[in-house]
C-alpha cells in the first residue's frame, strides 16, 4: 500500500516524504508546485503535479497507486495574506480539502493525517493552550484550517475514515542531514527571515509589534523543529495502523520564545549582527501561543529529539548556506 503526501514538494511535506522513505514506506507526493519545488521530492518518490481540488484526478491517483493513507499538508499558510485574500484561502485550504476528503472516502482510503495549526486557537485564554480549549481563530487562515478539521471529523463519523489532526505551532529548522529545508523565496517565517538577514540576503528584519502584553513586548511562539514534526506524523501513522481512535493533538515543545529572543539567538549562533527594524502589529497575530504538548507524547509515544532553539537555528543556517552555495 502507498502513503500519499499532499504538498509533498513543500517545506514540511518534503521532510515527511524523506521520513517515510527512511522508514521503508512506499510514498507518493502530490503538489501543484505553486510554492513547492520538484527538486525537493526524492527521486524514489513519484511526484504527481496536480491540485488537491481536482477530485477526478485525485481519485484516479488514489486508485492507480493503491493509496491507503493520506497525509495532507497542501495549503496556503501566511496569516497576513489570508487577511488580504480570505476567499483565496477558503478555496485553497477548505474547498480543496473537502474535495480531497471526498476522494479519500470514495476510494476507500482508511487513514488520514491532517496538518492543522495552532492558529485555530486565536489568542488563547490560557498558556500553554490545550486541545480542548476554545477555538476562536483570528484570521481566515485559522478558520480555513478549523473548517477542515470539522469536515474531517464529520467524515470520520459518517464514513469510518480514521484520522489524526495535528495542530502544530511554529515550524522551523531543516533536515539535520541537509536533504531538505525551507526554500520559499520571500518566506515570512521568523527564523527563515532572520537567518537570511544574518547571511546578507536581506538588508534588515522587521519586528511587527512591540507593545504586546509579554515581557519584552513582542510576540511569543513555540518553535518546533521540522524533523521532530515529521516524526510526529510518522508516529501518528503507526498509531492509526495499530487501531488508534481518531484524535486531535498539539505538536509543540511547551516552551515559548519572543521575537526578540529568536533574533538574538540567530545573531549568537551565526556570529553575525544585523539590522532590526520595528513596525506596528500585523492583523491576525496573537500575543502569545505555546503548546501543552504532553498528550501527543502520551498518545503517539512521540519523543522529540531536537527541542533546542539554537539547534533549530543552526540547521536553518546550514540549509540557507546550502541554498547560497554555487551549483557544482
Amino acid at each position: 500500500m502507498t502513503v500519499l503526501v499532499t504538498g509533498g514538494a513543500g517545506y514540511i511535506g518534503s521532510h515527511m516524504v524523506h521520513a517515510l522513505l527512511d522508514a521503508g514506506e512506499r510514498v507518493l507526493a502530490l503538489d501543484n508546485l505553486s510554492t513547492g519545488f520538484d527538486w525537493a521530492v526524492p527521486a524514489t518518490a513519484p511526484l504527481i503535479v496536480a491540485d488537491t481540488g481536482d477530485e477526478a484526478r485525485v481519485r484516479a491517483v488514489l486508485s492507480e497507486h493503491a493509496v491507503d493513507t493520506i497525509i495532507h499538508f497542501a495549503a496556503s499558510v501566511v496569516v497576513p495574506d489570508s487577511v488580504r485574500d480570505p476567499l483565496g484561502y477558503y478555496r485553497n485550504n477548505t474547498v480543496n480539502s473537502r474535495a480531497l476528503i471526498e476522494a479519500a472516502v470514495r476510494c476507500g482510503v482508511r487513514t488520514f493525517i491532517f496538518s492543522s495549526t495552532a492558529a485555530v486557537y486565536g489568542n488563547p485564554a490560557r498558556v500553554p493552550v490545550r486541545e480542548e480549549d476554545a477555538t476562536v481563530p483570528m484570521s481566515p487562515y485559522g478558520w480555513s484550517k478549523l473548517m477542515t478539521e470539522m469536515m474531517l471529523r464529520d467524515a470520520g463519523t459518517a464514513h469510518g475514515l480514521r484520522y489524526v489532526i495535528l495542530r502544530y505551532f511554529n515550524v522551523a529548522g531543516a533536515d539535520p542531514g541537509g536533504r531538505a529545508g525551507q526554500s520559499t523565496k520571500g518566506a515570512t517565517h521568523l527564523i527563515k527571515v532572520a537567518v537570511e538577514t544574518a547571511l546578507g540576503r536581506r538588508p534588515s528584519i522587521e519586528v511587527f509589534g512591540t507593545d504586546y502584553p509579554t515581557p519584552d513586548g513582542t510576540c511569543i511562539r513555540d518553535y518546533i523543529h521540522v524533523w521532530d514534526l515529521a516524526r510526529a506524523h510518522w508516529d501518528a501513522l503507526r498509531y492509526l495502523r495499530a487501531g488508534g481512535e481518531p484524535v486531535t493533538l498539539n505538536c509543540g515543545y511547551g516552551s515559548g520564545f519572543s521575537v526578540l529572543e529568536v533574533i538574538e539567538t540567530v545573531k549568537r549562533v551565526s556570529g553575525k549582527d544585523f539590522k532590526v527594524e520595528f513596525a506596528g502589529r500585523r492583523a491576525g497575530d496573537p500575543a502569545q501561543i505555546v503548546a501543552a504538548a504532553d498528550r501527543a507524547r502520551s498518545v503517539l509515544k512521540w519523543e522529540p529529539r531536537l527541542a533546542d532553539l539554537p539547534a533549530i537555528v543552526e540547521h536553518a543556517l546550514a540549509w540557507e548556506r546550502k541554498l547560497q552555495a554555487p551549483a557544482a
